[in-house]
Protein backbone atom coordinates (compact mmCIF):
# COMPACT_ATOMS: atom_id res chain seq x y z
CA UNK A 1 0.00 0.00 0.00
CA UNK A 2 1.23 3.54 -0.54
CA UNK A 3 2.72 5.44 1.98
CA UNK A 4 3.69 9.29 2.41
CA UNK A 5 5.80 11.43 4.65
CA UNK A 6 5.61 15.15 5.34
CA UNK A 7 5.79 17.42 7.79
CA UNK A 8 2.57 18.67 7.65
CA UNK A 9 -0.92 16.59 6.78
CA UNK A 10 -3.88 19.11 6.28
CA UNK A 11 -6.90 17.18 5.74
CA UNK A 12 -9.98 19.05 4.15
CA UNK A 13 -9.41 21.84 1.37
CA UNK A 14 -11.55 25.15 2.20
CA UNK A 15 -10.27 28.72 3.86
CA UNK A 16 -8.97 27.36 6.99
CA UNK A 17 -7.54 24.52 5.17
CA UNK A 18 -5.81 26.26 2.12
CA UNK A 19 -4.77 29.28 4.47
CA UNK A 20 -2.82 26.95 6.83
CA UNK A 21 -1.41 25.17 3.89
CA UNK A 22 0.20 28.09 2.41
CA UNK A 23 1.46 29.98 5.42
CA UNK A 24 3.24 26.30 6.48
CA UNK A 25 4.64 26.37 2.96
CA UNK A 26 5.96 29.89 2.94
CA UNK A 27 7.71 28.81 5.73
CA UNK A 28 9.53 26.02 4.41
CA UNK A 29 7.55 23.01 5.50
CA UNK A 30 6.51 20.10 3.52
CA UNK A 31 2.88 20.27 3.38
CA UNK A 32 0.20 18.10 2.19
CA UNK A 33 -3.21 18.37 1.44
CA UNK A 34 -5.63 15.79 1.47
CA UNK A 35 -9.21 16.58 -0.20
CA UNK A 36 -11.76 14.30 -1.18
CA UNK A 37 -12.95 15.75 -3.70
CA UNK A 38 -10.97 18.62 -6.05
CA UNK A 39 -9.25 21.42 -4.46
CA UNK A 40 -12.03 23.89 -3.78
CA UNK A 41 -15.03 21.76 -4.51
CA UNK A 42 -16.33 23.02 -0.08
CA UNK A 43 -18.30 24.99 1.69
CA UNK A 44 -16.19 28.21 1.57
CA UNK A 45 -16.03 28.33 -2.15
CA UNK A 46 -19.68 28.34 -2.04
CA UNK A 47 -19.83 31.58 0.75
CA UNK A 48 -21.62 34.11 -0.85
CA UNK A 49 -21.84 37.32 1.66
CA UNK A 50 -17.94 37.82 2.38
CA UNK A 51 -15.70 38.38 5.70
CA UNK A 52 -16.83 40.22 8.59
CA UNK A 53 -13.60 42.29 9.78
CA UNK A 54 -13.62 45.90 11.35
CA UNK A 55 -12.45 47.79 8.56
CA UNK A 56 -14.88 51.04 8.27
CA UNK A 57 -13.16 53.83 10.56
CA UNK A 58 -16.39 54.73 12.38
CA UNK A 59 -16.91 50.91 13.48
CA UNK A 60 -14.88 49.63 16.42
CA UNK A 61 -13.80 46.29 17.62
CA UNK A 62 -15.52 46.85 20.68
CA UNK A 63 -19.10 46.89 18.24
CA UNK A 64 -18.04 43.78 16.46
CA UNK A 65 -16.95 41.86 19.65
CA UNK A 66 -19.79 42.79 21.71
CA UNK A 67 -22.25 41.57 18.32
CA UNK A 68 -20.52 38.23 18.44
CA UNK A 69 -21.23 37.80 22.11
CA UNK A 70 -25.08 39.00 21.34
CA UNK A 71 -25.48 36.35 18.68
CA UNK A 72 -23.81 33.54 20.80
CA UNK A 73 -26.09 34.08 23.40
CA UNK A 74 -23.94 33.69 26.30
CA UNK A 75 -21.38 31.19 25.23
CA UNK A 76 -19.27 32.43 23.84
CA UNK A 77 -15.27 32.13 24.75
CA UNK A 78 -14.62 36.00 25.05
CA UNK A 79 -11.25 35.95 25.17
CA UNK A 80 -11.71 33.76 21.91
CA UNK A 81 -14.05 36.50 20.40
CA UNK A 82 -11.54 39.40 21.28
CA UNK A 83 -8.97 37.29 19.88
CA UNK A 84 -10.58 36.42 16.38
CA UNK A 85 -11.90 39.82 16.10
CA UNK A 86 -8.98 42.14 16.73
CA UNK A 87 -7.22 39.94 14.10
CA UNK A 88 -9.57 41.08 11.36
CA UNK A 89 -7.77 43.81 9.40
CA UNK A 90 -4.95 41.79 9.11
CA UNK A 91 -6.55 38.77 8.01
CA UNK A 92 -7.91 41.03 5.05
CA UNK A 93 -4.84 42.15 4.32
CA UNK A 94 -3.14 38.72 4.21
CA UNK A 95 -5.72 37.95 1.33
CA UNK A 96 -5.49 41.08 -0.13
CA UNK A 97 -1.66 40.62 -0.38
CA UNK A 98 -2.73 37.10 -1.92
CA UNK A 99 -3.91 38.45 -4.56
CA UNK A 100 -7.51 38.56 -3.69
CA UNK A 101 -9.66 41.59 -4.91
CA UNK A 102 -12.62 42.68 -3.17
CA UNK A 103 -15.47 44.78 -4.26
CA UNK A 104 -14.94 48.60 -3.76
CA UNK A 105 -17.40 51.27 -3.40
CA UNK A 106 -16.30 52.49 -6.70
CA UNK A 107 -15.37 50.22 -8.34
CA UNK A 108 -12.37 52.60 -10.41
CA UNK A 109 -10.92 52.79 -7.30
CA UNK A 110 -7.81 50.14 -6.51
CA UNK A 111 -7.70 51.51 -2.55
CA UNK A 112 -8.49 49.09 0.43
CA UNK A 113 -9.82 52.32 2.25
CA UNK A 114 -12.68 52.18 -0.78
CA UNK A 115 -14.00 48.71 -0.38
CA UNK A 116 -17.77 48.09 -0.45
CA UNK A 117 -18.81 47.04 2.86
CA UNK A 118 -22.05 45.34 3.55
CA UNK A 119 -24.61 44.63 6.59
CA UNK A 120 -25.51 41.43 7.98
CA UNK A 121 -28.00 40.09 10.19
CA UNK A 122 -26.94 40.91 13.58
CA UNK A 123 -24.61 43.36 12.91
CA UNK A 124 -24.60 47.14 13.68
CA UNK A 125 -22.23 48.61 11.54
CA UNK A 126 -21.73 47.66 7.78
CA UNK A 127 -18.20 45.72 8.21
CA UNK A 128 -18.96 42.66 5.56
CA UNK A 129 -15.94 42.71 3.07
CA UNK A 130 -16.54 40.89 0.06
CA UNK A 131 -16.50 40.28 -3.33
CA UNK A 132 -19.80 40.85 -5.44
CA UNK A 133 -21.92 38.04 -3.82
CA UNK A 134 -19.17 35.21 -4.97
CA UNK A 135 -16.93 35.79 -2.23
CA UNK A 136 -15.67 32.19 -1.13
CA UNK A 137 -15.36 31.75 -4.98
CA UNK A 138 -12.79 34.60 -5.12
CA UNK A 139 -10.60 33.90 -2.60
CA UNK A 140 -10.45 30.14 -3.26
CA UNK A 141 -10.00 30.27 -6.85
CA UNK A 142 -7.02 33.04 -5.97
CA UNK A 143 -5.16 30.90 -3.32
CA UNK A 144 -5.94 27.27 -5.34
CA UNK A 145 -3.51 28.85 -8.09
CA UNK A 146 -0.65 30.06 -5.61
CA UNK A 147 -1.25 26.94 -4.21
CA UNK A 148 -1.06 24.44 -7.04
CA UNK A 149 2.43 25.76 -8.00
CA UNK A 150 3.48 25.98 -4.88
CA UNK A 151 6.94 23.38 -4.38
CA UNK A 152 6.14 22.93 -0.98
CA UNK A 153 2.68 21.45 -1.68
CA UNK A 154 2.00 17.94 -2.44
CA UNK A 155 -1.87 17.55 -3.31
CA UNK A 156 -3.93 14.73 -3.00
CA UNK A 157 -7.20 14.92 -4.27
CA UNK A 158 -10.15 12.34 -4.04
CA UNK A 159 -8.53 10.86 -0.15
CA UNK A 160 -10.51 10.72 2.44
CA UNK A 161 -9.69 10.61 6.01
CA UNK A 162 -10.02 7.45 7.95
CA UNK A 163 -8.80 7.16 11.09
CA UNK A 164 -5.62 9.15 12.89
CA UNK A 165 -2.59 7.49 13.61
CA UNK A 166 -1.38 7.92 17.58
CA UNK A 167 1.75 6.92 18.43
CA UNK A 168 0.14 5.23 21.73
CA UNK A 169 -1.65 2.51 20.10
CA UNK A 170 1.10 1.88 17.91
CA UNK A 171 2.86 0.80 21.35
CA UNK A 172 5.34 3.78 20.94
CA UNK A 173 6.86 4.48 24.32
CA UNK A 174 7.38 8.00 24.00
CA UNK A 175 6.04 10.25 26.91
CA UNK A 176 3.08 11.79 25.38
CA UNK A 177 0.83 10.21 23.48
CA UNK A 178 0.91 12.14 19.65
CA UNK A 179 -1.38 12.01 16.27
CA UNK A 180 1.64 11.35 14.05
CA UNK A 181 -0.62 10.98 10.90
CA UNK A 182 -3.32 8.89 9.11
CA UNK A 183 -5.28 6.51 7.27
CA UNK A 184 -7.05 7.78 4.04
CA UNK A 185 -8.90 6.11 1.30
CA UNK A 186 -8.21 6.66 -2.45
CA UNK A 187 -11.28 7.09 -3.43
CA UNK A 188 -10.55 6.10 -7.39
CA UNK A 189 -9.01 3.15 -6.48
CA UNK A 190 -10.56 2.03 -3.07
CA UNK A 191 -6.80 1.21 -2.00
CA UNK A 192 -5.85 2.39 1.43
CA UNK A 193 -2.86 5.28 1.91
CA UNK A 194 -0.97 5.93 4.84
CA UNK A 195 -0.01 9.61 5.38
CA UNK A 196 2.97 9.75 8.05
CA UNK A 197 3.75 13.58 9.62
CA UNK A 198 4.98 15.48 12.13
CA UNK A 199 1.64 17.69 12.72
CA UNK A 200 -2.34 16.67 11.71
CA UNK A 201 -4.52 19.37 10.57
CA UNK A 202 -8.28 18.88 10.53
CA UNK A 203 -9.58 21.18 8.41
CA UNK A 204 -12.92 19.24 6.82
CA UNK A 205 -15.70 21.96 7.36
CA UNK A 206 -19.26 20.86 9.20
CA UNK A 207 -21.65 18.13 9.15
CA UNK A 208 -24.49 19.57 7.89
CA UNK A 209 -25.37 16.57 5.31
CA UNK A 210 -26.94 14.78 8.10
CA UNK A 211 -29.98 17.02 7.52
CA UNK A 212 -32.61 15.91 4.84
CA UNK A 213 -32.32 19.82 3.90
CA UNK A 214 -29.00 21.56 3.71
CA UNK A 215 -27.40 24.83 1.99
CA UNK A 216 -23.69 22.47 2.24
CA UNK A 217 -21.86 20.51 -0.80
CA UNK A 218 -21.95 16.61 -0.28
CA UNK A 219 -18.52 16.95 1.26
CA UNK A 220 -19.82 18.61 4.60
CA UNK A 221 -20.38 15.11 6.61
CA UNK A 222 -18.19 15.92 9.69
CA UNK A 223 -14.90 13.54 8.89
CA UNK A 224 -12.85 15.78 11.12
CA UNK A 225 -15.16 15.29 14.08
CA UNK A 226 -15.74 12.56 14.02
CA UNK A 227 -12.36 11.22 13.21
CA UNK A 228 -11.34 13.14 16.38
CA UNK A 229 -13.77 12.22 18.48
CA UNK A 230 -12.79 8.52 17.91
CA UNK A 231 -8.89 9.76 19.25
CA UNK A 232 -10.19 11.05 21.80
CA UNK A 233 -10.62 14.43 21.45
CA UNK A 234 -13.40 16.01 23.11
CA UNK A 235 -16.55 17.85 21.61
CA UNK A 236 -18.72 20.78 23.15
CA UNK A 237 -21.56 22.70 21.88
CA UNK A 238 -22.76 20.34 18.78
CA UNK A 239 -26.63 21.13 19.13
CA UNK A 240 -25.93 24.55 17.89
CA UNK A 241 -26.78 23.85 14.20
CA UNK A 242 -27.09 26.84 12.36
CA UNK A 243 -30.16 27.24 9.76
CA UNK A 244 -29.79 29.64 7.11
CA UNK A 245 -32.82 30.96 6.82
CA UNK A 246 -33.10 31.52 2.93
CA UNK A 247 -31.99 28.75 0.55
CA UNK A 248 -33.34 28.95 -2.69
CA UNK A 249 -36.31 26.34 -3.32
CA UNK A 250 -36.59 24.56 -6.36
CA UNK A 251 -36.29 21.36 -7.43
CA UNK A 252 -33.30 22.16 -9.18
CA UNK A 253 -31.40 24.82 -7.07
CA UNK A 254 -29.65 21.98 -5.18
CA UNK A 255 -28.05 23.91 -2.12
CA UNK A 256 -28.15 27.10 -3.19
CA UNK A 257 -28.42 30.08 -0.62
CA UNK A 258 -29.56 33.36 -1.61
CA UNK A 259 -27.15 35.66 0.61
CA UNK A 260 -28.00 37.27 3.89
CA UNK A 261 -26.47 40.42 1.88
CA UNK A 262 -29.95 40.57 0.09
CA UNK A 263 -31.82 41.51 3.70
CA UNK A 264 -28.37 43.22 4.33
CA UNK A 265 -29.29 45.71 1.45
CA UNK A 266 -33.42 45.67 1.86
CA UNK A 267 -34.90 42.79 0.90
CA UNK A 268 -37.77 41.84 2.54
CA UNK A 269 -39.15 38.22 3.56
CA UNK A 270 -43.11 38.03 2.61
CA UNK A 271 -45.92 35.17 2.71
CA UNK A 272 -47.36 34.14 -0.78
CA UNK A 273 -50.11 36.73 -0.29
CA UNK A 274 -47.37 39.58 -0.14
CA UNK A 275 -47.57 40.49 3.57
CA UNK A 276 -44.86 41.05 5.22
CA UNK A 277 -44.35 38.69 8.68
CA UNK A 278 -40.72 39.42 10.33
CA UNK A 279 -42.09 42.28 12.53
CA UNK A 280 -44.17 40.10 14.96
CA UNK A 281 -40.65 38.36 15.74
CA UNK A 282 -37.99 40.90 16.13
CA UNK A 283 -37.58 44.74 15.91
CA UNK A 284 -34.98 44.24 13.57
CA UNK A 285 -36.93 42.35 11.41
CA UNK A 286 -35.18 41.05 8.80
CA UNK A 287 -31.58 42.21 10.40
CA UNK A 288 -32.55 40.03 13.45
CA UNK A 289 -30.02 36.90 13.65
CA UNK A 290 -30.47 34.04 11.80
CA UNK A 291 -31.88 31.68 14.38
CA UNK A 292 -34.86 33.87 15.09
CA UNK A 293 -35.37 34.51 11.57
CA UNK A 294 -35.43 30.99 10.50
CA UNK A 295 -37.53 29.68 13.46
CA UNK A 296 -39.72 32.50 12.11
CA UNK A 297 -40.08 31.62 8.68
CA UNK A 298 -40.76 27.73 10.04
CA UNK A 299 -43.30 28.93 12.22
CA UNK A 300 -45.04 30.66 9.38
CA UNK A 301 -44.37 27.80 6.99
CA UNK A 302 -45.91 25.27 9.38
CA UNK A 303 -49.33 27.70 10.58
CA UNK A 304 -49.75 28.61 7.26
CA UNK A 305 -49.35 25.18 5.53
CA UNK A 306 -46.71 26.97 2.75
CA UNK A 307 -44.07 25.26 1.48
CA UNK A 308 -41.95 28.52 1.16
CA UNK A 309 -41.86 31.76 2.12
CA UNK A 310 -40.54 34.44 -0.31
CA UNK A 311 -38.01 37.22 -0.39
CA UNK A 312 -38.44 40.13 -2.16
CA UNK A 313 -35.54 42.62 -3.50
CA UNK A 314 -37.22 43.90 -6.51
CA UNK A 315 -37.50 47.87 -5.10
CA UNK A 316 -33.88 47.38 -6.11
CA UNK A 317 -33.24 48.65 -9.76
CA UNK A 318 -32.21 45.91 -11.98
CA UNK A 319 -28.82 47.96 -12.74
CA UNK A 320 -28.50 47.77 -9.37
CA UNK A 321 -29.22 44.07 -8.63
CA UNK A 322 -26.69 42.79 -11.34
CA UNK A 323 -24.18 44.76 -10.03
CA UNK A 324 -24.04 43.22 -6.25
CA UNK A 325 -25.68 40.13 -6.82
CA UNK A 326 -24.29 38.85 -10.32
CA UNK A 327 -24.40 35.18 -9.55
CA UNK A 328 -27.75 34.99 -7.70
CA UNK A 329 -29.39 36.68 -10.31
CA UNK A 330 -27.31 34.72 -13.21
CA UNK A 331 -28.69 31.30 -10.75
CA UNK A 332 -32.21 32.19 -10.67
CA UNK A 333 -32.75 33.62 -14.48
CA UNK A 334 -31.46 30.22 -15.11
CA UNK A 335 -34.31 28.43 -13.36
CA UNK A 336 -36.97 30.98 -14.49
CA UNK A 337 -37.15 32.92 -11.68
CA UNK A 338 -36.26 37.07 -12.71
CA UNK A 339 -35.31 38.66 -9.07
CA UNK A 340 -35.54 42.17 -10.67
CA UNK A 341 -39.40 41.63 -11.17
CA UNK A 342 -40.65 39.14 -8.79
CA UNK A 343 -39.86 37.42 -5.36
CA UNK A 344 -37.73 34.52 -4.71
CA UNK A 345 -38.89 31.37 -3.02
CA UNK A 346 -36.94 30.49 0.21
CA UNK A 347 -36.76 27.68 2.99
CA UNK A 348 -34.75 26.93 5.59
CA UNK A 349 -31.89 24.48 5.78
CA UNK A 350 -29.02 23.73 8.03
CA UNK A 351 -26.24 25.47 6.68
CA UNK A 352 -23.38 25.60 9.97
CA UNK A 353 -22.08 23.53 12.64
CA UNK A 354 -20.96 25.91 15.30
CA UNK A 355 -19.88 23.14 17.82
CA UNK A 356 -17.26 21.23 17.23
CA UNK A 357 -13.87 19.74 17.99
CA UNK A 358 -12.60 21.32 21.51
CA UNK A 359 -9.47 23.48 20.29
CA UNK A 360 -7.19 26.43 22.19
CA UNK A 361 -6.60 29.76 21.08
CA UNK A 362 -3.69 27.83 18.75
CA UNK A 363 -5.95 25.39 17.21
CA UNK A 364 -4.52 22.74 19.62
CA UNK A 365 -7.23 19.76 20.29
CA UNK A 366 -6.58 17.27 23.22
CA UNK A 367 -4.29 15.13 21.00
CA UNK A 368 -0.48 16.54 20.70
CA UNK A 369 0.27 16.97 16.95
CA UNK A 370 -3.47 17.05 16.06
CA UNK A 371 -5.16 20.48 15.44
CA UNK A 372 -8.31 21.62 14.42
CA UNK A 373 -9.46 24.95 12.45
CA UNK A 374 -12.31 25.98 10.91
CA UNK A 375 -16.05 24.86 11.06
CA UNK A 376 -14.74 21.77 12.57
CA UNK A 377 -13.08 23.06 15.84
CA UNK A 378 -15.30 24.38 18.62
CA UNK A 379 -12.68 27.15 19.18
CA UNK A 380 -15.35 29.36 21.51
CA UNK A 381 -15.92 32.20 18.76
CA UNK A 382 -19.37 30.94 18.24
CA UNK A 383 -21.07 30.08 21.12
CA UNK A 384 -25.00 28.85 20.52
CA UNK A 385 -25.30 30.67 17.67
CA UNK A 386 -22.71 31.73 14.72
CA UNK A 387 -22.83 35.89 13.59
CA UNK A 388 -22.65 36.40 9.92
CA UNK A 389 -19.69 36.24 8.09
CA UNK A 390 -17.71 35.54 11.31
CA UNK A 391 -16.56 31.98 10.14
CA UNK A 392 -14.33 32.76 7.05
CA UNK A 393 -12.78 35.52 9.48
CA UNK A 394 -12.33 32.35 11.70
CA UNK A 395 -11.06 30.31 9.54
CA UNK A 396 -7.80 32.87 8.58
CA UNK A 397 -7.50 33.52 11.89
CA UNK A 398 -7.21 30.17 13.19
CA UNK A 399 -5.12 29.09 10.25
CA UNK A 400 -2.36 31.24 11.50
CA UNK A 401 -2.92 30.37 15.04
CA UNK A 402 -2.23 27.05 14.22
CA UNK A 403 0.71 28.04 12.43
CA UNK A 404 2.91 29.54 14.54
CA UNK A 405 1.90 26.91 16.86
CA UNK A 406 2.82 24.60 14.30
CA UNK A 407 6.66 26.59 13.82
CA UNK A 408 6.80 26.67 17.75
CA UNK A 409 6.31 23.35 18.81
CA UNK A 410 9.64 22.09 19.12
CA UNK A 411 9.53 18.70 20.73
CA UNK A 412 11.39 15.34 20.17
CA UNK A 413 9.57 12.80 18.03
CA UNK A 414 10.76 10.17 19.30
CA UNK A 415 8.65 7.21 17.32
CA UNK A 416 10.24 5.83 13.89
CA UNK A 417 7.40 6.21 10.91
CA UNK A 418 8.69 2.97 9.72
CA UNK A 419 7.45 1.40 12.51
CA UNK A 420 3.42 2.35 11.68
CA UNK A 421 1.61 -0.98 9.97
CA UNK A 422 -0.22 -0.09 6.72
CA UNK A 423 -4.00 -0.53 7.08
CA UNK A 424 -4.95 -4.49 7.97
CA UNK A 425 -7.79 -5.05 5.80
CA UNK A 426 -6.54 -9.54 6.24
CA UNK A 427 -10.38 -10.13 7.90
CA UNK A 428 -12.87 -8.13 6.06
CA UNK A 429 -14.19 -8.85 2.39
CA UNK A 430 -15.73 -6.75 -0.31
CA UNK A 431 -19.17 -5.37 0.40
CA UNK A 432 -22.63 -7.64 -0.55
CA UNK A 433 -25.55 -5.51 -0.15
CA UNK A 434 -24.52 -1.74 -0.14
CA UNK A 435 -28.07 -0.96 -0.24
CA UNK A 436 -27.83 -1.23 3.47
CA UNK A 437 -25.69 2.61 3.40
CA UNK A 438 -28.16 3.97 1.06
CA UNK A 439 -31.04 3.43 3.22
CA UNK A 440 -29.04 3.83 6.18
CA UNK A 441 -28.08 7.44 4.82
CA UNK A 442 -31.60 8.05 4.15
CA UNK A 443 -33.24 7.40 7.00
CA UNK A 444 -30.78 9.76 8.94
CA UNK A 445 -31.18 12.55 6.99
CA UNK A 446 -35.13 12.39 7.68
CA UNK A 447 -34.81 11.92 10.92
CA UNK A 448 -32.65 14.63 11.63
CA UNK A 449 -34.39 17.09 10.08
CA UNK A 450 -38.17 15.63 11.80
CA UNK A 451 -36.19 15.29 15.09
CA UNK A 452 -33.56 17.42 15.46
CA UNK A 453 -34.30 20.54 13.39
CA UNK A 454 -35.04 23.88 13.78
CA UNK A 455 -37.48 23.34 16.95
CA UNK A 456 -37.15 20.07 18.92
CA UNK A 457 -39.07 18.09 21.78
CA UNK A 458 -37.70 16.25 24.18
CA UNK A 459 -39.94 13.07 23.07
CA UNK A 460 -38.25 13.81 19.58
CA UNK A 461 -35.04 14.14 20.51
CA UNK A 462 -35.11 10.57 22.53
CA UNK A 463 -36.57 8.57 19.66
CA UNK A 464 -33.82 10.12 17.50
CA UNK A 465 -31.35 8.89 19.99
CA UNK A 466 -32.50 5.02 19.46
CA UNK A 467 -32.55 5.35 15.88
CA UNK A 468 -29.07 6.80 15.39
CA UNK A 469 -28.12 4.20 17.77
CA UNK A 470 -29.91 1.54 16.21
CA UNK A 471 -27.92 2.79 12.74
CA UNK A 472 -24.56 3.30 14.76
CA UNK A 473 -24.61 -0.40 15.39
CA UNK A 474 -25.83 -1.52 11.36
CA UNK A 475 -22.63 0.28 10.49
CA UNK A 476 -20.60 -0.56 13.08
CA UNK A 477 -21.14 -4.49 12.31
CA UNK A 478 -20.77 -3.30 7.87
CA UNK A 479 -17.79 -1.33 9.37
CA UNK A 480 -16.17 -4.45 10.69
CA UNK A 481 -16.82 -7.03 7.94
CA UNK A 482 -16.51 -4.98 4.87
CA UNK A 483 -13.87 -3.07 3.10
CA UNK A 484 -14.34 0.51 3.42
CA UNK A 485 -15.61 2.84 0.54
CA UNK A 486 -16.62 6.24 0.21
CA UNK A 487 -20.30 5.69 1.38
CA UNK A 488 -19.63 3.62 4.10
CA UNK A 489 -16.36 6.34 5.31
CA UNK A 490 -19.15 9.15 5.04
CA UNK A 491 -22.05 7.62 6.96
CA UNK A 492 -20.41 6.11 9.55
CA UNK A 493 -18.79 9.35 10.01
CA UNK A 494 -22.15 11.01 10.06
CA UNK A 495 -24.06 8.51 12.53
CA UNK A 496 -21.31 9.65 14.93
CA UNK A 497 -22.09 13.36 14.65
CA UNK A 498 -25.53 13.07 14.30
CA UNK A 499 -25.31 10.68 17.63
CA UNK A 500 -23.33 13.47 19.17
CA UNK A 501 -25.49 16.19 18.10
CA UNK A 502 -28.37 14.76 20.03
CA UNK A 503 -26.60 13.72 22.76
CA UNK A 504 -25.84 17.47 23.37
CA UNK A 505 -29.11 18.62 22.70
CA UNK A 506 -30.59 16.13 25.17
CA UNK A 507 -28.24 17.38 27.57
CA UNK A 508 -29.63 20.80 26.96
CA UNK A 509 -32.88 21.68 28.95
CA UNK A 510 -33.42 25.21 27.77
CA UNK A 511 -33.58 27.35 24.49
CA UNK A 512 -30.99 29.17 23.90
CA UNK A 513 -29.42 30.55 20.75
CA UNK A 514 -30.21 27.68 17.90
CA UNK A 515 -31.28 25.33 20.05
CA UNK A 516 -35.14 26.09 20.60
CA UNK A 517 -36.85 23.05 22.65
CA UNK A 518 -40.59 23.34 22.66
CA UNK A 519 -40.83 21.68 26.40
CA UNK A 520 -38.07 24.18 27.70
CA UNK A 521 -39.11 27.66 25.62
CA UNK A 522 -36.98 29.83 28.28
CA UNK A 523 -33.38 30.43 28.91
CA UNK A 524 -31.87 29.05 31.96
CA UNK A 525 -28.85 30.65 33.93
CA UNK A 526 -28.40 27.41 35.59
CA UNK A 527 -27.56 25.87 31.62
CA UNK A 528 -25.22 29.21 30.64
CA UNK A 529 -22.21 26.45 30.06
CA UNK A 530 -21.28 24.46 27.10
CA UNK A 531 -22.06 21.21 26.67
CA UNK A 532 -18.87 19.34 27.03
CA UNK A 533 -18.92 15.48 25.71
CA UNK A 534 -15.59 13.26 26.70
CA UNK A 535 -15.01 9.99 24.81
CA UNK A 536 -15.20 7.00 27.02
CA UNK A 537 -12.21 5.99 26.19
CA UNK A 538 -8.78 7.21 24.58
CA UNK A 539 -7.04 3.93 23.82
Amino acid sequence: MARHIHNIAIVGSGLSGLATALKCADAGYDVAILTKENLIENSSYYAQGGIAAVWDLKDSFDAHIQDTLSAGAGLCDKAAVEYVVRQGPQSIQWLVDNGVVFSHRDERSGHPEEFHLTKEGGHSARRVIHSADATGRTVATKLELKIRCHPNITIYEKLIGIELIRAHRLGHSIAQNRCIGLYALNIDTENVVTILSDAVVLATGGASKAYLFTSNPDTSTGDGIAMAWRSGCRVANMEFVQFHPTCLYHPHAKSFLISEAVRGEGGRLILPDGSTFMHKYDLRQELASRDIVARAIDHEMKVGGYDCVYLDISMKSPKWLKHHFPTIVERCLELGIDITKEPVPVVPAAHYTCGGVIVDLNGCTDLPGLYCVGESANSGLHGANRLASNSLLECIVFADAAFRHICDDQMQREYAHCDVPDWDESQVTDPDELIVISHNWDELRRFMWDYVGIVRTQRRLQRALRRVEMLSEEVREFYSLFRVNRDLIELRNLIQVAELIVRCALQRCESRGLHFVLDYPETSTEHEKNTVLEPETTA
